[in-house]
């Protein structure tokens, strides 16, 4: 070591120093898409060849990694690393091993965290290609050269890795040249890609969404009568709907600018959610609205009685006398007649008030005419013309124009059964979910 320069890097006068370089993937502890990096623990193996650190005999030399302070080192650093550590405990993490004919290894365990660009566009079906580069920091391509020891096979440990959401497909390794303003820097890259587990989503995501659109199409089987029933179902579900979205964007970036595959399926099991609320809003309101709905249902409950009821009352009818049945028949068809007629009577003493009411009016116009008319100026001229007056006849034939026009507007929306309605939802929904969903699937997992 007499007359060693640790500031001067080995064949100083004869051209560029080659450091060849092997990393042992000891662990990688978290990948975050909120922060978009990925912290690992690495062995990072660095050999290069001092001719002044050249000794006789046929053993390597194995010392002290506190003596690295006295020796020549690559100032080798991490690209895009945003924080390391050398591990210290119980001493500093660091190897030397001299080799007769002045070959160096120098290895470190590093812990570093290294940033990540991530595209989430299909996320959680997405793939990601991470990278660790290796630069030289002060010394440029002239003064020293980096190169992997074995090509792909220099990096290790990857095989024997088990990640909670990824599994590795593919890894290799590359070199290159970094260039700045300063000058142009060896550069080694070492590439790995990643691919998520969906499983997880499915069993988290996926599928409480999904059952949450089929349990809003329950009401399309309750009746339309059973407003609480219908408006619980389908309030709930929204709020349960908002409420996993919400938990599924919490574990993402909030200013991605990206439409993610999990929030498009999200909005979709929310759009059909919505969609069956709104459904029993138009279908309640077109019952309500039905020129006959109350004729209708009245009819439909008066004449075509629940099944069970109609057996019960054929049974109670059998032990019952004839005579009795015969009064309790013949009370209800005469209670029957009585609200039929007593319909027809009011029909027609609301036509005769009206006609009464035209005639009175008519006769007042008359006399006001004839009063009018009948009188003269005080010098005996003639009385001024008065202005024409309206005809009623006309008034009335143009709101009855009016009317029908706006009757023929209403029946552009009119629905003759509104009942039907909840029967054309059972098949369209559930189809076009399904529908959708092949959409989807076939889009975001081969596309």
């Amino acid at each position: 070591m007499k007359g060693y320069n640790k500031y001067l890097r080995p064949f100083f006068d004869n051209g560029p120093v080659t450091v060849a370089m092997s990393l042992d993937i000891a662990s990688i502890d978290t990948i975050s898409e909120i922060n978009m990096d990925y912290t690992a623990t690495i062995f990072l193996r660095q050999r290069w060849t001092d001719e002044r650190l050249v000794f006789d005999g046929n053993k390597s030399l194995s010392l002290d990694g506190r003596l690295v302070e006295l020796l020549w080192v690559p100032d080798t650093f991490i690209v895009d690393s945003k924080k390391s550590f050398l591990h210290d405990i119980t001493v500093e993490n660091r190897l030397i091993r001299i080799f007769p004919n002045g070959t160096v290894l120098y290895a470190l365990r590093i812990t570093t965290t290294v940033a990540c660009n991530m595209d989430l566009t299909k996320y959680p079906m997405d793939k990601q290609t991470c990278t660790l580069q290796l630069e030289s920091w002060g010394y440029n391509i002239n003064d020293v050269m980096f190169c992997w020891t074995r090509g792909n096979d220099s990096v290790s440990g990857l095989d024997t890795l088990r990640l909670a959401q990824y599994t590795i497909e593919d890894h290799y390794t590359s070199a290159s040249e970094a260039i700045y303003e300063t000058g142009h820097y060896p550069k080694l890259i070492f590439h790995f890609e990643l691919k998520r587990s969906i499983l997880y989503f499915i069993l988290e995501t996926y599928v409480p969404s999904s059952l949450l659109v089929v349990l809003s199409w329950v009401s399309f089987w309750i009746s339309q009568s059973s407003v609480p029933a219908r408006i619980c179902i389908g309030v709930t579900t929204v709020l349960t709907m908002t409420t996993l979205m919400m938990g599924a964007r919490t574990s993402l970036p909030n200013a991605n600018c990206f439409i993610k595959a999990i929030d498009v399926y999200l909005g979709i099991c929310f759009s059909f959610i919505f969609g069956a609320l709104i459904e029993y809003a138009v279908a309640h309101f077109c019952t309500l609205n039905h020129p006959n709905a109350n004729i209708v249902m009245d009819h439909h409950h008066r004449y075509h009685p629940h099944p069970v009821l109609t057996r019960v009352v054929i049974a109670v009818a059998r032990f019952l006398p004839a005579a009795m049945t015969t009064v309790v028949y013949g009370h209800q068809m005469a209670g029957f007649d009585e609200e039929m007629n007593g319909m027809v009577t009011t029909i027609t003493a609301e036509n005769n008030r009206a006609k009464r009411r035209k005639e009175k009016a008519a006769a007042s116009l008359a006399a006001t005419t004839e009063l009018e008319l009948g009188t003269s100026s005080p010098n005996g001229s003639e009385p001024k013309p008065e202005p024409p007056e309206v005809d009623p006849n006309r008034c009335l034939a143009i709101l009855d124009i009016l009317r029908k026009v706006m009757r023929k507007a209403a029946n552009c929306c009119h629905v003759e059964n509104p009942h039907l309605i909840d029967n054309y939802s059972r098949m369209t929904f559930p189809l076009s979910f399904i529908f959708i969903n092949l959409l989807y699937w076939t889009y975001y997992l081969y596309l």
